[in-house]
């Protein structure tokens, strides 16, 4: 019961936060200039674009190369700087969370920050130097989605509880989908079977429990469009969507999960925020962390 009081009583916060002004924010300034090709790959680059933050690092100090690897490239399209749209307000940003000014992500499930120690400690920089090296796009998305490392950093220090892992993956499906031919507007949230395969670089959320994609093709399945352009809208969308990927009307868990994804409008945050809350109620689970080094 306490638990389900700090989560509401965080997710209250956060919701707050997040439907401040969008006059103070940090999505434009943190994208970089994605509007430019690169020579990298596509979809290699935008799985490696935010690396630094990863190493803990401000994107003025980063590097080219990292474990022998082009890195923070820019990813074309502007499939980055509409991802960060989807979870934190444009213009210029500011600090939305006193005393936190780190890459550590805050959990909205608990409120803790979920990262203790150096960005380097407890086998974390050797995970991201694992993620980094791997060379096959189809590997590279299915190793995001499995990231525990990822889901430790925040997209931004200035928005903490937002996920860097999500942000990632929600880019590369934005990526994949408008080098398709797919306008942003011509793309849904869809509810994928947990019978068959994640879809390529479309799949931004696999648990147990739940499968989602973003997509321009939903071929039948559960969906709802995404807008007519990014924005914070993680909340209406699921909101309208026809089903659900779980029983609302069972098991009381799943009916507060539902209640709160009706009101986080942060992408990204709202799918870190299930992929924590699935761990945590999942008896079989182990919930002791947030992957390498998670220190909670």
């Amino acid at each position: 019961m306490w638990l389900l009081v700090r989560m509401l009583t965080v997710t209250r916060g956060v919701v707050a936060m997040t439907e401040s002004s969008a006059a103070t924010a940090g999505a434009g300034r943190e994208s970089g200039d994605s509007e430019a090709e690169t020579d990298v790959v596509p979809m290699m680059a935008v799985y490696r674009h935010d690396t630094h933050k990863l190493r803990g690092r401000s994107h003025s100090a980063a590097r080219d190369r990292v474990a022998g690897v082009r890195v923070n490239e820019t990813v074309p399209l502007g499939a980055d700087r509409d991802a960060a749209l989807l979870s934190r307000p444009d213009g210029e940003p500011e600090q939305t969370l006193d005393a936190h000014a780190s890459p550590g992500r805050v959990s909205l499930v608990t409120g803790d920050v979920v990262m203790s120690g150096s960005v380097g400690a407890d086998g974390r920089g050797a995970a991201v130097r694992e993620l980094l090296r791997i060379e096959e796009p189809v590997a590279m998305h299915a190793a995001w989605l499995e990231s525990g490392v990822a889901a430790l950093f925040n997209e931004s220090v200035f928005y903490p509880y937002t996920s860097l892992k999500y942000h990632t993956l929600l880019a590369a499906a934005l990526l994949d989908n408008y080098r398709a031919g797919f306008g942003f507007e011509e793309l849904f949230l869809a509810v994928e079977s947990l019978d068959g395969p994640v879809t390529p670089h479309r799949t931004v959320l696999s648990t147990p429990e739940m499968r989602l994609c973003v997509t321009g093709e939903p071929d039948g399945r559960p969906a709802a469009r995404l807008g007519d352009g990014p924005a914070r809208c993680f909340a209406d969308v699921w909101a309208r969507l026809p089903e659900h990927p779980f029983d609302v009307d069972g098991e009381r868990c799943w009916r507060v999960l539902d209640a709160q994804l009706r009101r986080i409008r942060s992408w990204s945050a709202a799918l870190q925020f299930v992929e924590e809350y699935c761990r945590r109620f999942d008896p079989g689970s182990d919930a002791s962390g947030d992957g390498v080094g998670g220190g909670r």
